[in-house]
């Protein structure tokens, strides 16, 4: 059925959720499993259009401090797949908005299902789909799983 799954995760815990369900998926079905996280594009700001700059040394820190954290949401992905007994492929994707990482990271590796939590880090509370869920859903030119939390916190099994 699947071959080749992608999972994208911001380290949140309905990502988590979301990672746990592609696992199980990979290990019954046999297929490879990708896990990547996406690193948004830092605002950039034109002086000349709001008056002052950022300095240089500010945006530097702000990129390596996502950087880290990239680092830390993969490695703990990787154990949690792991413990499964799933080794996957990770990868960072730094610069670009989430959808555009995942659907790209999705087209140049030919998976054939995306799995993503319903909601991000910056959704959880919303009552409709994530934006960058939404915006995947809506371009994606493969099946889409988008795992939502169920009362009990645990994907099905």
């Amino acid at each position: 059925m699947y071959t080749n799954i992608l999972v994208g995760t911001d380290g949140s815990d309905l990502a988590g959720l979301a990672l746990d369900h592609a696992v199980a998926l990979a290990r019954r079905t046999g297929a490879k499993l990708t896990i990547v996280t996406v690193s948004d594009t830092l605002p950039a700001f034109d002086p000349s259009e709001i008056g002052w700059g950022v300095p240089n040394a500010a945006l530097d820190n702000l990129r390596v401090a996502a950087n880290e954290q990239g680092k830390r949401i993969l490695a703990a992905a990787s154990e949690r797949a792991e413990a499964a007994g799933i080794k996957a492929e990770l990868l960072q994707i730094e610069g670009v908005p989430p959808y555009e990482g995942i659907l790209t990271t999705a087209k140049e590796t030919g998976v054939d299902l995306i799995v993503l939590a319903s909601h991000g880090r910056r959704g959880l509370g919303r009552l409709i789909l994530g934006s960058q869920t939404s915006k995947v859903l809506a371009l994606s030119e493969v099946p889409v799983l988008v795992v939502k939390a169920r009362p009990e916190g645990n994907p099905a099994e």
